[in-house]
């Protein structure tokens, strides 16, 4: 079955205001259980399964619109069956401290040859790049308030910008002299740190990025006093690449707080440069 953002954005605006189910697996804390949720929820935009289903039943109807889940320690969170790739961040408290992508850069594609992404991820179908996009959600009394929907392409530079600044720390940490160092995909690791050799030190990267409300601060705020907002940021290229019938079903909706529009974006790639971009927005 086909589903992509646009069918998201339709589902989500044609329910009631969202709140987070708790999700049936634990998490070691709090904020990692509203992550998993959220992660759900978005799940649930894209497969039609907001409402009206548990999540056992929910869990069987997944697999048909998406070609892999995720896991907890490997982006992305899923892989739209012959589409995009989806990485699900939360937020609680202020935008302004910034969105942690952890040890994973932020990714304009998801390229199969990254050695962040498991095997699982790489032979879920066949392809060597994917389109990215970030789902981000603001979580307040256990409900999703705002959320953002943003292409990498429109947000992150090109991978080599971020593999250059990681692999000149990775050599700098090599060329220490009298180190034994171990295989990793982070930063480095050193073995036998200390005189009996039990200690071992991970030397990782945490990368974090602004809130898309920041990034593309001259687009207009929603009013403080809206009960939900949704906002997709996305090239023009991309929208008009949807299908005919999602765009147009979008499109002729009439839903009640729904806009598109043509807007223009700065590149990541080149703040001088301006490129043509969709905006949708959603409020309730």
């Amino acid at each position: 079955m086909k589903t992509d953002l646009l069918i998201a954005i339709r589902n989500i605006a044609s329910e009631p205001a969202p709140s987070l189910a708790s999700p049936r697996k634990t998490a070691p804390n709090r904020a990692n259980a509203m992550g998993a949720a959220l992660e759900f929820y978005v799940k649930d935009a894209f497969s039609g399964t907001l409402s009206g289903k548990r999540l056992s039943e929910k869990e069987k109807i997944y697999p048909q619109f998406f070609s892999y889940l995720g896991n907890q320690n490997n982006p992305p969170d899923a892989i739209i069956r012959e589409g995009d790739a989806i990485e699900v961040k939360k937020y609680i408290g202020r935008r302004s401290n910034g969105i942690a992508l952890n040890s994973s850069y932020p990714k304009d594609y998801l390229y199969a040859d990254s050695p962040m992404i498991t095997a699982s991820c790489r032979e879920c179908e066949e392809w060597t790049r994917k389109d990215m996009l970030y789902a981000i959600g603001g979580i307040e009394d256990n409900r999703v308030k705002s959320l953002w929907f943003v292409y990498g392409d429109c947000y992150a530079a090109s991978r080599d910008t971020y593999e250059k600044i990681r692999d000149s720390i990775a050599g700098g940490i090599d060329a220490l002299p009298d180190i034994e160092f171990g295989e990793t995909n982070e930063l480095g690791r050193v073995n036998r740190v200390d005189p009996l050799g039990i200690t071992d030190l991970r030397i990782r990267g945490m990368w974090s990025i602004q809130h898309p409300s920041r990034v593309f601060r001259h687009i207009p705020e929603v009013s403080s006093e809206a009960d939900f907002a949704l906002t997709a940021v996305m090239l023009k290229e991309k929208y008009e690449s949807f299908p005919k019938e999602s765009r147009k079903t979008l499109e002729n909706s009439k839903i009640p707080g729904l806009r598109i529009e043509d807007i223009e974006i700065q590149s990541p790639n080149n703040a001088a440069k301006s490129l043509r971009a969709k905006l949708v927005r959603y409020t309730r």
